[in-house]
């Protein structure tokens, strides 16, 4: 429940940014209350679920995040349905798009674009999920437990991270370029690849786990699924392995690599979010369906995260769709740039929202095609 405050802070400033009148002149969603009480009901029923449901943190089966996965998506097409069919439209925004119905279809779409773009773009992120695991020796049970923290503080930093961008878009032309560039840079990134990718990086190095080594030192093994640990159990661990180690006097708790691991993914999330929520504001300037597709996409993460542990071998092409979609919303960003500075842009390089949806639905599509019908190309690119 500590998670709705931010919520609640992240929409009054994004609130206060949406209010300003945008230099296109297209009239502002805002906030009706009837969508925010359907988003903030859904949101407590999906955090509660997860709760209850997996409150042991058993081991997932295949069979278990599929059928987990599925509801996460079945929730989020509710949310795109009363969008579609039922919210409500303040007068101005209705006739501007010619009627409710029609700026409703404009919001629904704009929604399930930005819905689909952040969970795509999500899946390189738990693909190095995957490998922070294996470098920590992280088991299922262990990972089910690191994923839900790391989940929750991903919601908390998307809600900061949205009403700052949402600020930032309204700098005009300039922040659509510099949103662009960024996109751009994050497309030619994973198009060329990690030159380092094979040498083992050292996560000690990492900031957050430094800052929290000061607090609470490493104990260098795993103690059960415990985070932090004690002395005591600390001692028995080692009698255990037949190992020593040297106690820090004064201190009363020490981080296992469970919470290196745990930190780590978190910091990672927080690098991942400077370029998908970019992409996510690129497709709507509206912070009420960023924050919604965002938070809807990340709800299912942790059920998703176990089927492409098993899957991710197989979708050997799904990264270059990625590619391809990263590079096409960098494009749209640099024509609302020129646009909004300004200069004439040929009406046939405007993409409208429901022309994009199809676009990117299409090409994660064929990304997941092409790995079906062409398994063996690109199996040694993602080994």
């Amino acid at each position: 429940m500590i998670l709705i405050p931010s919520l609640n802070e992240a929409a009054a400033s994004a609130a206060a940014v949406a209010a300003q009148a945008s230099s296109s002149g297209v009239p502002s969603l805002g906030f009706p209350v009837d969508t925010v009480s359907i988003f903030v009901g859904a949101f407590i029923f999906a955090l509660v679920v997860d709760l209850v449901q997996h409150k042991n943190s058993q081991e997932i089966s295949l069979s278990n995040a599929i059928g987990w996965s599925l509801f996460w998506v079945a929730l989020s097409l509710g949310f795109y349905g009363w969008l579609r069919w039922m919210m409500s439209v303040p007068a101005d925004v209705a006739a501007y798009y010619g009627g409710v119905e029609a700026a409703r279809s404009t919001y629904a779409s704009l929604f399930l674009t930005g819905y689909t773009l952040e969970k795509v773009l999500s899946v390189d992120n738990l693909i190095v999920f995957i490998a922070v695991f294996k470098f920590f020796n992280v088991k299922d049970v262990l990972q089910h437990k690191i994923l839900y923290y790391g989940i929750l503080g991903a919601i908390v930093f998307r809600a900061i991270f949205v009403a700052l961008g949402a600020m930032i878009m309204n700098a005009g032309w300039v922040a659509y370029a510099i949103f662009g560039g960024i996109i751009g840079y994050a497309a030619v990134h994973m198009l060329m690849g990690d030159d380092d990718e094979e040498e083992e990086p050292n996560y000690e190095e990492m900031l957050l786990v430094r800052i929290f080594s000061k607090f609470y030192p490493i104990f260098p093994h795993l103690v059960g699924n415990r985070l932090l640990v004690g002395r005591p159990e600390a001692e028995t661990r080692l009698r255990e392995l037949g190992e020593s180690f040297s106690f820090k006097e004064g201190v009363r708790r020490w981080m296992t690599p469970a919470l290196i691991c745990l930190l780590v993914i978190e910091g990672s999330d927080v690098m991942f979010a400077f370029d998908s929520v970019p992409a996510v504001i690129a497709v709507t300037h509206e912070p009420l369906l960023v924050y919604s597709a965002m938070i809807f996409a990340i709800l299912g993460l942790r059920s998703l995260y176990f089927v492409l542990e098993v899957l991710t071998k197989y979708l050997v092409h799904l990264e270059k769709a990625v590619v391809a979609v990263l590079f096409f919303i960098a494009f749209k960003m640099f024509v609302e740039a020129f646009v909004k500075a300004g200069f004439h842009v040929p009406h046939a390089l405007h993409v409208d929202h429901t022309t994009s949806l199809y676009l990117v639905l299409g090409v994660i599509g064929l990304g997941v095609v092409a790995s079906l019908l062409f398994p063996g190309r690109g199996e040694g690119e993602r080994a």
